[in-house]
């Protein structure tokens, strides 16, 4: 080969070597599925139980190792998960530590929540303290939220939680078949008489059917990829006729009467001077500063509580029903601990917490072994942001696996395992305590969380102190959860009995003294 051909090759190969190194990209996205043209991977994204297959990619891009000179820390691999496609990016969050590294350390880019077209613009739910983006009118209703759901503001509705804990246990008690009915129930008047003052009766007859139907229209609306004008949101112009819209118009009515018929009932009562204690009642009567139009925060604020506290109470009472009827040694050692700290002449209430820390424990393995909130709520980045090595655009949704944080394998145990011995060593910081992220991370803490941590340990441990729980006779316990926004188990057999006839006497007893 001449000396010419030789040199007209290396300059060839030294051109091609400038243009590929000119055309590297800058920006260098976390790993995900592979991408087709146009829609990405971002069909990927399934609107039913995602949590399970963030959770399978977590174990699939743990393989992954990156090019060579890409510099991206191998550690990371798997707890960040990338979809795109159709203008939209979606990023899962599948490890605490990226979780706490981005929505708590860097608050002021991830505080904010992804426009759900159709259920928060459509609907009108982005008047909502959840939904809002972090801004003043967002910090108007925290304001209110704080003052009202403080540690010690919430200490007033101890008795009411009490009551209603009992009245659950009397309901149980006396039909044992039901207890689905029951529990969804109790959770419903626990919300509505907390923050609006409602009694069992009106609870019931007025507003408890509508709430649930409510809720179980948002918590599917919720979900990524519900609706393809979430995706594609020029679609919200579609003519009303298009079924979507019509599911639209609907859940907007639907929503507007949760959070209006009750504040308007307190006013009148407030009004008529009868308005008993309630969350509602105090807001309207104080003066908050820094709120502008304070009706209209109060009206969102409060009418927020009932899916933040009362789906997600349901779903762990009833799955805890469901642990305790398949691991009955763990009921016992639950019981036998209330017996000798409470004793058998009363029940539990919510200042002998601190004294039950075998409760506790269950209460927080049982939050860990199905999570509520699988998913927690979305955020949305306020502007781009670089994270150990990764691009991270702006307008990104962010999603929390709290699943995939649950699950998270350890050495002493099976993360697949009811084991509440896992969080009676307080010292061993490798089991992540639930009430970590049960509740939200960073600035969009949940400020019901005392209230909701109080009423779910009283309804377990009043359930827990009367009776016996069992497996099913001649029939099988079918594990299966809900896949939407709260998952919660699907109807299941088991048996509940009274522990002994003084026991039966005794809830009859304190469900008589019940002033609610």
């Amino acid at each position: 080969m001449s000396l010419q051909l030789w040199a007209g090759c290396a300059v060839i190969l030294l051109a091609l070597a400038s243009y590929r190194l000119r055309r590297r990209p800058t920006a260098i996205f976390p790993p995900g599925p592979p991408s087709k043209p146009v829609v990405g991977n971002i069909l990927d994204v399934s609107p039913k139980a995602g949590w399970i297959k963030f959770t399978k990619y977590k174990d699939i891009y743990g393989e992954f190792k990156g090019l060579l000179w890409l510099s991206v820390a191998d550690h990371l691999a798997g707890d960040l998960v990338f979809f795109h496609g159709l203008g939209n990016n979606l990023l899962v969050l599948n490890s605490m530590k990226a979780v706490q590294d981005l929505l708590e350390k860097r608050a002021d880019i991830y505080s904010d929540r992804p426009a759900f077209t159709v259920v928060g613009e459509l609907m009108g739910l982005g008047q909502s303290m959840p939904l809002l983006n972090y801004n003043e009118e967002w910090r108007a209703q925290r304001k209110l939220a704080h003052h009202a759901l403080s540690p010690r503001a919430v200490k007033q509705y101890h008795v009411v939680q009490e009551d209603l804990a009992a009245l659950l246990s009397k309901q149980i008690l006396e039909d044992p078949e039901d207890f689905f009915s029951h529990v969804r129930l109790t959770a419903s008047r626990l919300i509505l008489s907390i923050t609006y003052g409602l009694s069992v009766e009106q609870a019931e007859d007025e507003y408890i059917t509508h709430a649930e139907d409510t809720m179980h229209m948002i918590s599917n609306a919720t979900l990524p990829g519900a609706f393809v004008c979430d995706l594609i949101p020029i679609l919200k112009y579609s003519p009303s006729w298009v079924p979507f819209q019509k599911e639209a118009h609907a859940g907007r009515e639907m929503i507007e009467r949760l959070v209006t018929r009750p504040l308007e009932h307190v006013k009148k009562e407030m009004h008529a001077g009868t308005a008993p204690v309630s969350l509602t009642r105090d807001l309207l009567s104080s003066e908050v500063q820094g709120v502008n139009d304070k009706e209209h925060s109060i009206k969102w604020s409060a009418g927020s509580l009932y899916g933040a506290g009362g789906e997600t109470t349901y779903a762990t009472v009833l799955t805890c029903i469901m642990l305790m009827a398949m691991h009955p040694d763990k009921l016992k050692k639950a019981q036998d601990e209330i017996d000798h700290v409470v004793g058998v002449d009363r029940l539990p209430l919510i200042s002998d917490r601190e004294s039950l820390p075998y409760v506790e424990a269950l209460i927080k393995e049982v939050m860990r072994w199905h999570p509520a909130l699988p998913l927690s709520i979305a955020r949305c980045t306020a502007k781009d942001d670089t994270y150990e090595g990764y691009t991270i655009p702006k307008g990104t949704i962010v999603m929390p696996n709290v699943w995939a944080i649950a699950m998270e394998r350890t050495d002493q145990y099976d993360p697949t395992a009811f084991v509440p011995e896992r969080f009676l060593n307080k010292k061993d910081d490798r089991f992540v305590d639930p009430t970590l992220w049960a509740f939200g991370f960073g600035r969009r803490v949940c400020p019901g969380r005392y209230l909701a941590e109080n009423s779910v340990f009283i309804l377990i441990s009043t359930i827990v102190a009367i009776f016996d729980i069992s497996l099913p006779e001649n029939e099988e316990l079918i594990v299966e959860f809900s896949k939407g926004l709260v998952s919660y188990p699907e109807p299941f057999k088991c048996c509940i009995t009274p522990r002994s006839a003084s026991k039966a006497s005794q809830i009859i007893w304190r469900a008589a003294q019940s002033t609610i």
